[in-house]
């Protein structure tokens, strides 16, 4: 895989081919089909006929400014990553040492050869390792660093917020760093191995941005001319999948807690049907009230994924509340039984961030059947959940310490129809509500009604006397 381009000598460039693509099953199987090598080079020209152009201008700009014949990362950087600099940097680096050239620059060929082999990696993991390794110390050891991993999570957050359009968060500063102390847990160094399993298990499409925006811009670039992609010309916008928080349309309802940054982590994890575009709040403690009642009547119904977030009061008041996220993939229900599909789990999202624990039958809910535990529990061994409400909805056990809570929220990320038929049918059952309880009698209805026959035994007047 990639690792084999770095390790080898490169004899020669044929050399440095069969080594790459022998580590890519997905492009040794289409070599063999391939009819003969005529048609081989034909489909290679034809697919990377933008690579080619792009070589070209880039090739012209950095003899037409700096009498060098090749291309030097200042021309990179400055013509197809204006906006993202250090993107470029850590692009040019990547294919430069994988090239392993002696000259401070990349001929056109090694960069042709390069960029081809880089947009040809379809495996999702390898793809991953490569981003891994770009941040790494790849000039020293190849190490990974905390700083090189920050710089990675930053970059994926930055493409994402640019191309929704939506505002920075003020949080994502804890957030990353979260995340970054999860992964490293007090070392200064691992191995990009490490590193690419660590992201693969918690948040394994943290690179799904800054890879499509990559794509787009080494296959696109060439269509704007010399220009390219300076920052005279207009910069390529993706549809990044970042979920947008729909707000309530009342003036009186405060502004939601739940932090961009957020939302941002949890869309790059691999939870089944979860995270669509739009997440709609269903409830929030603050404003329905604390309660089991409370979060039952505002989030049963709602037949579609959904996502708890848990604020814990912290014992420190100058640290940010430990959080907590409980995702289930299916509808909400009560039962003495637990419950939950695969892609159930609980993700810590704060001091630290990590996945709990993954998997069927891991949620629990019961406010009314007796006999059995009362509250809301996460975790797989019913003896000792991970997470455990109590019943009244006040106090969160995490790990066996409690906690009292600061808030709840509860988020609904099906489509617009599932909240839309949720209303509809709390409607209903308020109209069906209303009917029971305006109960008309005609006079002969009553006289043969229990309830009559009961105030009489109670000493009460019968209706014809109490008239008399």
């Amino acid at each position: 895989m990639g690792n084999q381009v770095t390790r080898t000598g490169h004899p020669s460039n044929k050399k440095t081919d069969t080594v790459v693509h022998a580590g890519d099953n997905t492009n040794a199987s289409n070599l063999s089909k391939s009819s003969s090598g005529t048609e081989l080079e034909s489909n290679s020209h034809m697919q990377f006929f933008p690579i080619e152009s792009l070589a070209k201008i880039l090739s012209h700009l950095t003899h037409e400014q700096e009498r060098i014949n090749g291309i030097t990362i200042s021309i990179f950087q400055r013509y197809l990553f204006p906006n993202y600099p250090e993107l470029g940097e850590k692009l040019f680096n990547y294919l430069y040492h994988a090239a392993n050239v002696s000259t401070s620059y990349l001929s056109v060929n090694s960069f042709k050869q390069q960029a081809e082999k880089f947009l040809s990696v379809m495996n999702d993991q390898t793809v991953l390792e490569n981003y891994v390794k770009m941040y790494s110390n790849i000039k020293e050891d190849g190490s990974v660093s905390p700083e090189g991993l920050k710089a990675l999570l930053n970059i994926s957050y930055n493409i994402a917020m640019d191309n929704s359009g939506t505002s920075s968060c003020i949080y994502i500063g804890q957030i990353i760093n979260a995340a970054v102390v999860s992964c490293f847990h007090g070392k200064y160094a691992l191995s990009v191995s490490y590193v690419s399993n660590w992201i693969w298990q918690h948040c394994p499409r943290i690179i799904y941005g800054p890879h499509r925006y990559i794509i787009h811009v080494l296959t696109t670039a060439y269509r704007n001319g010399k220009a390219l992609l300076s920052k005279e010309q207009p910069q390529p916008r993706l549809e990044i999948p970042t979920p947008i928080l729909e707000q309530p349309d009342s003036l009186c309802f405060p502004k939601t807690l739940l932090p961009e940054s957020y939302v941002w982590l949890l869309s790059t994890k691999r939870m089944g049907n979860v995270c669509p575009r739009h997440w709609t709040l269903l409830y929030n403690s603050s404003e329905h009230g604390t309660g089991a009642n409370r979060f039952l009547h505002h989030v049963l119904g709602y037949r579609g994924p959904t996502l708890l977030f848990i604020r814990a009061v912290s014992p420190d008041v100058d640290t940010v509340c430990p959080t907590y996220c409980i995702c289930s993939a299916v509808e909400w229900r009560e039962s003495h039984l637990y419950w939950g599909d695969e892609d159930s789990m609980g993700i810590e999202l704060f001091p630290s961030y990590r996945v709990i624990e993954r998997g069927a039958k891991v949620l629990y809910l019961n406010t009314n059947i007796r006999g059995y535990p009362h509250g809301l529990r996460f975790g797989s061994n019913p003896r000792s959940p991970y997470i455990s409400i109590d019943e009244s909805f006040h106090s969160v056990s995490i790990a066996g310490a409690p906690y009292p809570i600061a808030s709840l929220e509860v988020w609904g990320c099906g489509d617009t129809k599932l909240r839309e038929r949720q209303l509809e049918i709390k409607k209903w059952q308020v109209k069906e509500a209303e009917k029971q309880r305006i109960v008309k009698l005609s006079a002969s209805d009553w006289i043969d009604h229990p309830d009559r026959y009961l105030l009489e035994l109670a000493g009460r007047a019968s209706y014809n006397e109490s008239n008399k």
